[in-house]
């Protein structure tokens, strides 16, 4: 699977969710694991957009993707 993004932060978050929903990724990866979902010329694109909102890519997904919305069962 390869994201189709345009690289602001939000859809970032959004995408990283889905894949983690869907158990492709674990929220205790670190961020720059999402460079397997993402092709390599478009990854430097991601990577200032990562860094222009403070994030690392040593970082947690679940950093990344806080705060999360819980559903009620």
């Amino acid at each position: 699977m390869t994201l189709q993004l345009n690289y602001s932060i939000n859809v970032l978050k959004d995408e990283v969710r889905h894949l983690i929903k869907q158990g492709l990724l674990d929220r205790q990866q670190p961020i720059y694991t999402i460079c397997n979902f993402i092709p390599a010329k478009e990854w430097q694109k991601v990577e200032l957009e990562l860094e222009f909102n403070g994030y690392l890519l040593r970082d947690h997904l679940i950093d990344l993707i806080q705060p999360e919305k819980w559903e009620n069962n």
